[in-house]
Order: structure tokens, then C-alpha cells, then sequence
């Protein structure tokens, strides 16, 4: 005998033979209309009281605007580069890509991202300002900035 496997199990299938396809093993629900078969009683528990609360939290963040969501993500990208810019030495690179991340969201939303807009807009001058210093102050002592240090803070000679 043959079968196929389907998303909801193995199927057993005529394979030309003549022979009958023998039911399904009694006592077996299906895959498909249990995903939960072959736990036992306590993990069932568990697995079900697991679902309920991830419906809670979908629920909850259906709730909640958007902009409230995607600042509290902005936020996230904020506290990332921090963390990279005070690691012992600073990991630049990883700090650089979670600060343009935060950059992006802040600069193309611009508008969009309701009361908070202003408090992104602040975190993202200081942590740029802080990605700065920290450049500076690990760079090593013999190696010279090309145009003399100034463009790195967006500084100018006139200013």
C-alpha cells in the first residue's frame, strides 16, 4: 500500500493493485482537525493556555494605533545602537545600522508617528551625537582624518 503525505498526515492511497485501502487506525484523530494530538493532558493544558494568551496579546495590539506601536519599535532601535556604541571596545558598525534604521523610520514617517514624533526626533539627534563622540574617541591616535576631523560631526570650519 501507498500514501501521500498531506499537510494534514499520510493518506493512504489505491495503488492500482486492487487491493482496499485500510481505514485509518481507530482511536487516531486526525492532524488536521487536532494539531494538538499526541500531547499529553498537561502539555495540552499548557499548549492551549499558551494560545489564549497570544490571542490576548494580538487582541491588545490591535488595539493600540500604530504609531504608538512603531515608536515604542523606534524606541527599540534607539536602546540597540546604545547598547552597541557602550560595549568595551564600541561595535560601530552594528551601532551605525540600528541608527540609520531609526534615522529611516523617523525621517520617511515624518508626520505619521503622532504625539511621540518629537521624542524620536530628540533620540535620534542624541544617539547620532553620542555615535560621534564615541567615533572620535576610538579612533586611533595616529590616523588622520582626510578632510581634518570636521566632517564626521557635520561641523565646519565657519561655524
Amino acid at each position: 500500500m501507498s500514501t501521500l503525505w498531506t499537510p494534514g498526515g499520510e493518506v493512504p492511497v489505491d495503488d492500482g493493485r486492487g487491493r482496499p485501502t485500510p481505514p485509518a487506525p481507530p482511536g487516531r484523530p486526525d492532524q488536521a482537525d487536532d494539531p494538538l494530538a499526541g500531547l499529553s493532558e498537561q502539555e495540552r493544558a499548557q499548549a492551549e493556555e499558551l494560545a489564549q494568551q497570544l490571542a490576548e496579546a494580538r487582541e491588545q495590539i490591535a488595539g493600540t494605533p500604530a504609531e504608538v506601536v512603531v515608536g515604542n519599535h523606534a524606541m527599540g532601535l534607539y536602546e540597540l545602537g546604545a547598547i552597541h556604541l557602550s560595549q568595551q571596545p564600541p561595535n560601530l558598525e552594528e551601532a551605525r545600522l540600528a541608527i540609520d534604521a531609526l534615522g529611516a523610520l523617523v525621517d520617511r514617517l515624518k508626520g505619521r508617528l503622532g504625539e511621540h514624533e518629537a521624542t524620536l526626533k530628540d533620540a535620534l539627534h542624541q544617539i547620532r551625537m553620542a555615535f560621534v563622540q564615541v567615533s572620535r574617541t576610538t579612533e586611533e591616535p595616529t590616523r588622520e582624518p582626510a578632510d581634518g576631523g570636521e566632517a564626521a560631526s557635520g561641523a565646519s570650519a565657519e561655524e
